[in-house]
Parts: C-alpha cells; structure tokens; sequence
C-alpha cells in the first residue's frame, strides 16, 4: 500500500487471469439467457456469439462484479478504515490476463491524542447579585402589567399613545395599522414618532417625516425617510402589579415572594454556569485541537462544509428568503469554508478519541429519556416517536450527541481552571 498525502491511499491489485475468465463465463451466460438474437430462440443463442456481440456490457458486468470485490478483500486483510468512495483508474482489462488496477481512497485518521486531561483554561464561578435578581423580577413584573387608559390630555415621556397611521411617502410597500402603541420616549422608540406626538392630544391628527436607522431590523425600512400621517385615538399607562406574595403565586407554584427570589437567583446561576461551562468547554477543544496534529480526509471536511452551508440556508429560509435566490459558487464556498470546517472535523475527532479512551457513551437510560421527552413536547406515543427515531437514524445522532456531551463534560472537569 503506497501513501499518497495525508489520508490519501493507493493500493495496485490483480486479480488472477483463472477469476476473471470464471466470472467472464457466468456474465456471457446471463446474457445469453436474457437476450434475443434473430434466427435464434430466446436463451439459445451460440455463447460466442453473444460474447462478442455484447462485450462491452459484459466487460463492464465483469468489473463491477470483481474489482470493488478485490478491493474489499484487500482493505479487510489490511485492515483498513476507508472514508467516502474510492477512485479506480488504470484498469488493464485483456482476455485471457489478469485484470489489473489502481485504486485511491482516503482512510480515517490514526492518531496518538496528546495529553488531554488537565489543558488549562479560563474559568471564573458565576455569581449572581441583588440587583440581578432585582432586574429578573422587575423583567416578569413589567410581563404581567396591564394597560389602563387614562382621560385625555397632552401625550408626555413616559406615555403610551395609542395612534392610527398610514404611510404617505418614502416607500412602495405601504404602512397602515388602525391601531399601535407607541411609547413615548421609549428606547425601541424612532426620535420622529416621540418628537412629533410629544404634546399632541387625543383626536388630533399630524403628518409628520420619520427616519430609519440603516441598520433596522426590516429591510425595506432601512435608512429611509417615510412621511406618516398619524391620528391620536387614545393615551394608556401601564400599571405595575405590586411585589407581594399575591404576585409570586400568579407567577407560578410559589408560596411567597421570597421564593420566587430564589428561583429566580437559582435560574439565573443555572443559566451563567451553563455559559461559563460552555466557553470553557470550546476552549478546552481549541486547545486540544492545536495540540493534535494529523491529516483529515478531504470527505469529512467537505461533508462538513456542506453541513454548514445547509445550516445557513434553512436558517434564511426560517427568515423568510428563498435559498433558491441564491447562486453559490461551490469552489468559493469551500475556498472560504475550509479552515473553520478543518478545525471542527478535526474537533469531532479528537472527542470522538477521548470516548473511546475513557470508555464515555450514551446509555440505553439516558436515550430514553430523550424519547420520552420529545415524546412529551410532540404529544406522541414514545413507542411509536422510538420507531420514526430509528427508522431515520435520528436516535443514533442522539446517542452520539450525548456521548459528546458527556466526553465535554469529562473535559471540563479534568481541566485545570484558572480565573481569568
């Protein structure tokens, strides 16, 4: 077996003259049994007829049959981890010889993994303050407040106004809404809404210009000037429920208010930790990345970057753009994908080794746990939702991603941690 580059394979094989022509006689007879030639009745035409009437079908029945045959052999007996599909070239195919050829293929990576327990990284316990948890409470109080409309008077900061308003100029796409809100002076507010409607009364109506910031959300929107007319109907304020034990237990299952402050903290520690781990984990794995170095098969880096490319085009079709709009030029895609793509093939592997090492995978518990809880969010039996999981191999996915969570975690743990 000869080394090419990297993973890249070549292996020269020969299949003996006594094969071929065997497997040459078999080919000419199902030929002959199912062809038809004039003067003859069918299946009784002479052999040598039909062989050298239809050699080239035969020749090619002859190698399909033997040569990817011989290949598996000689990878089995050599025991060898063959990676996507192998390309055969220099083929010497002649009567009464040996068939011969070439054949390329790429191979999974052998490795030795550097040291992987105790990689140093950044890594600060989360805290959770007073005012965080303040902030959380004030966040769900603002959730449940209530509208009130209010007698009329001039609009002022801080005031809800409820308006009526239409486009005149500035865009094609025409805007209209009998009815929004719209906080005075707030910070989602556009300073041409709060400038003009700042002491404007119930019933009174404005025209009046408004300008988009270039980087607003809505596309069509972005940097223009529209001219609005807008017609006050009514001015609201929002009313707060009060902090008490009354507005936890309308909340969720909370006795008091001061437990629901500490689901809150308890939330959103669990939340920080999660980050923290997180940030630490990826780079635990950049680490170790930098630290490993060897060859990565051209298929899984170019299966990746097809991964990532699909990833970003339902995520502009979830945004309302047709994927199909866009024209991707596939050698400029993986020119500019490539190094990334390398980094998280190379990635997968290594956590991939450190599961076997460690002994890390996904238990038959743990598995079924995750059926039973999509089973829940999806309102389906868990037998019949185990069935489809299996049948798409969507549950082999699932059991690799725990195992790669739990080798993360593995990780994390046996780092050392130091506070950045």
């Amino acid at each position: 077996m000869a080394l090419v580059e990297g993973c890249k394979h070549e292996l020269e094989i020969s299949i003996p003259a006594e094969a071929v022509a065997e497997e040459n006689g078999k080919a000419v007879e199902k030929t002959q049994k199912r062809v038809h030639l004039k003067g003859f009745r069918a299946g009784k035409a002479p052999a040598s007829m039909v062989a050298k009437m239809y050699a080239s079908s035969i020749r090619q029945e002859v190698m399909e049959a033997l040569v990817p045959k011989y290949f598996d052999k000689r990878i089995q007996d050599e025991q060898l981890r063959v990676v996507g599909s192998p390309n055969y070239k220099d083929v010497h195919f002649h009567d009464g010889q040996a068939l011969t050829f070439k054949v390329e293929f790429e191979v999974f990576p052998e490795f030795e993994l550097a040291d992987y327990r105790g990689v140093e990284v950044e890594y600060k316990e989360p805290e959770v303050t007073d005012a965080d948890v303040a902030g959380r409470v004030e966040a769900v109080r603002d959730e449940k407040a209530q509208f009130v409309n209010e007698d009329p008077r001039p609009l002022q900061s801080g005031d809800y106004a409820v308006v009526s308003l239409e486009s005149l100029a500035g865009t094609e796409e025409a805007i209209r809404s009998d009815e929004v809100q719209i906080l005075i002076g707030g910070p989602e507010t556009l300073a041409g809404f709060t400038e003009n409607l700042t002491g404007a009364s119930v019933g009174e109506e404005k025209e009046f210009d408004v300008t988009y910031p270039a980087e607003y959300g809505r596309e069509q929107l972005a940097g223009k000037t529209i001219r609005f007319r807008v017609n006050v109907k009514g001015l609201r304020r929002k009313d707060l429920p009060e902090l008490n034990d009354d507005f936890a237990q309308d909340v969720g299952d909370f006795r008091t208010l001061d437990e629901f402050r500490d689901a809150v903290r308890k939330s959103i520690l669990a939340q920080r930790e999660a980050e923290a781990q997180r940030a630490a984990k990826d780079a635990v794995v950049e680490k170790l990345v930098d630290a490993n170095e060897f060859p990565i098969p051209n298929a899984f880096v170019d299966r990746q970057i097809e991964n990532r490319v699909e990833q970003r085009l339902r995520a502009l079709a979830e945004q309302g753009v047709d994927p199909n709009s866009f024209k991707l030029d596939w050698a400029k895609m993986k020119e500019a994908q490539t190094p990334q793509a390398l980094r998280e093939v190379k990635a997968s592997l290594i956590i991939q080794r450190v599961a076997e090492k460690e002994s890390i995978h996904a238990t038959q518990q743990e598995v079924d746990q995750e059926v039973e809880r999509l089973a829940r969010q999806q309102k389906q039996p868990m037998a019949v939702l185990r069935q489809k999981l299996t049948a798409d191999g969507t549950i082999n996915r699932m059991a690799s991603h725990i195992q790669t969570e739990k080798t993360l975690n593995f990780l994390f743990e046996h780092a050392t941690k130091k506070a950045g």
